[in-house]
């Protein structure tokens, strides 16, 4: 039930996802979109994912406080819903409002129902594991089928019908879940309603993609003592010293000389590095400045901290796959094809499209025998759902075999992520099973998953040598995005369920939640700043080419891998005796 319900919301979610940039930036007249400078729209896609990962740690404390993780749930969905349906006008008033909504019910969403995940299973760590491995699945067939279908209509029918595909899914996913809650009993109920331990919730919505649930029970709270104040005071004095720095209006107001007027959002964009860097040093202040947080506990607290760190540096190149690299997908990657060339395309969508979805039909029609008894309307309805996809499936390749060639949508590499990691991740876990001495420990996975990043980025900046800047119409091969995407999941292979795993291991119990709550904010600072550096994609490839531009997310993952490898030693034995 769990599987399905987030499987939809990842499709809403990635869906949206493959469609932002390209419709910005597509022409007014042309092809319907706003027609953004292509600097604005990453700028915005990197507030947007940016925004989105730091919502769900007040979603967790709301659902704790005052909802329960259900009724948070169902809210999050219909809000997000809503913020399809917004997005589905086309017009720039219901497009800001679509994105706000989307945030808003995200940060309620995403940490509620992994929670219940793990209150399944509170009591059966081994079959959490399995739990969590299966719902790890859902999120990639979401992920894979809201790409490829979201995408292929958005761009060949308009924009319209991908984001309110996007939106039709999120909803009957919430009637799914709505119908078929009883199946949960007494979990995910308001705390006032149940005696179920509190559980403290952290999910990684795109990138990390895995979650793991501690529960926090009969330990006691720690007087602030001002600390909050304290911090909240430091982290504002940062932020104003920074805008002052770097807001051109506040300097203009400080020293008389004239700016040049802005739009809106570089206004906004503006403020951004500010509001970052203060919120960044009163938390982690206010985490270090825990007069219990002592000894063994302290050092593994700042081991996850400098984690976190070096994690930014990942997601920061990482994020590109939703902004400067689909905009080489859209002006520089040869899509025309035709012949045998067209054929091969064909066969192979249609090939990694049907078996993903034969499989899950398979998994649904197991679903079905075990609780249609009980729960026959959310049964129903995902049916309803699966019939839609199905339908939408055969539409797609029965369009692109009527033709003699194909047009291989900008959108469509997005699907390589997730269709690699459903491939090489039992793999991974094998490797990380057999205890191979050099690989037990947590940096040095770490480097090795910036390193093979690095790489990937190295392969697409060979692939632009011909390309001298923006303005270039030489056209690449497919095949330098393909395998830059494969290097990539490989390297998120090693970040985000390592990372994810460290941080239930080294956190003191107390503070699973709150250190779950560091990686949402090292997320949030990579997504907003690989944006910030995507939106200048232009500028950098006009000076030094595109394979200049791409070089640089090769080198800083690579030179923070080494320097990684260099401190490991040290981490470890701040990590006192934890592999």
């Amino acid at each position: 039930m769990l599987f399905f319900t987030e499987m939809w919301e990842r499709f809403s979610y990635y869906g949206m996802r493959a469609l932002l940039t390209l419709f910005l930036v597509a022409s007014i007249t042309e092809e319907g979109g706003f027609g953004w400078p292509e600097k604005d729209a990453i700028a915005l896609y990197g507030i947007y994912t940016g925004l989105v990962y730091l919502t769900p740690m007040f979603g967790g404390i709301i659902a704790d406080k005052l909802t329960g993780y259900r009724k948070a749930v169902v809210l999050g969905a219909l809000i997000m819903t809503l913020g399809h349906a917004s997005l589905a006008f086309e017009t720039e008033t219901a497009f800001y409002l679509g994105l706000a909504l989307l945030i808003i019910g995200n940060g309620l969403f995403k940490p509620n129902i992994s929670s219940i995940v793990g209150q399944l299973y509170a009591d059966d760590e081994e079959r959490k594991d399995s739990a969590y491995t299966i719902f790890y699945m859902g999120i990639n067939a979401g992920a894979f089928l809201g790409i490829g279908l979201c995408g292929y209509f958005g761009e060949m029918w308009g924009w319209g019908w991908g984001f309110g595909l996007a939106g039709i899914f999120m909803f009957l996913g919430m009637l799914q879940f709505w119908f078929g809650q009883g199946i949960f009993g007494e979990i995910g109920l308001e705390p006032k309603k149940t005696d179920v331990a509190s559980i403290d919730g952290a999910v990684d919505a795109g990138l990390a993609r895995e979650t793991e649930m501690l529960p926090n029970k009969g330990i006691p709270e720690v007087e602030d003592n001002g600390r909050v104040g304290k911090w909240a005071g430091i982290g504002l004095v940062v932020a104003a010293v920074i805008a002052v720095l770097t807001v051109p209006s506040i300097r203009s107001a400080i020293t008389g000389e004239e700016v040049e007027a802005v739009s809106s959002l570089l206004t906004f964009n503006y403020y951004m590095p500010a509001i970052v860097f203060g919120a960044v040093v009163a938390f982690i202040g206010w985490i270090m400045s825990d007069p219990t947080l002592l000894g063994k506990d302290r050092d593994r607290v700042w081991v996850i901290i400098i984690l976190s760190f070096f994690i930014v540096f990942f997601w920061w190149a990482f994020e590109q796959a939703g902004g400067s690299m689909t905009l080489f997908a859209k002006n520089f990657t040869d899509r025309a094809l035709e012949g045998s060339g067209a054929t091969i395309f064909k066969v192979a969508n249609t090939i990694i499209t049907v078996v993903p979805m034969l499989v899950l039909t398979y998994v649904l029609y197991r679903l079905f025998s075990i609780t249609f008894g009980r729960y026959s309307l959310s049964n129903i309805i995902l049916g309803v759902a699966f019939l839609g996809v199905w339908y939408l499936i055969y539409t797609m390749l029965s369009e692109q075999f009527a033709s003699d060639n194909a047009e291989v949508p900008a959108s469509w590499f997005g699907i390589f992520n997730s269709l690699f990691i459903i491939i090489f991740a039992p793999l991974f876990s094998r490797l990380w099973e057999a205890k191979i001495p050099m690989l037990n420990s947590g940096p040095i996975k770490f480097a090795m998953g910036l390193t093979i990043l690095g790489l990937g980025f190295a392969v697409l900046s060979v692939g632009s040598l011909a390309i001298d800047g923006p303005e270039s119409t030489v056209k690449v091969s497919m095949f330098w995005l393909i395998a830059a995407y494969l290097l990539h999941t490989l390297g998120e292979l090693c970040i985000s369920p390592v990372g994810l795993s460290y941080v239930s291991k080294l956190a003191p119990v107390r503070l699973v939640g709150l250190m779950f709550g560091v990686f949402f904010v090292a997320n949030f600072v990579a997504n907003y700043f690989g944006g910030l550096t995507g939106s200048y994609m232009n500028d950098i490839s006009a000076s030094i080419g595109l394979s200049g531009f791409f070089l640089l997310f090769a080198a800083v993952p690579i030179t923070a891998a080494i320097v990684l490898v260099l401190i490991s030693g040290w981490m470890k034995k701040m990590m006192h005796g934890i592999e």
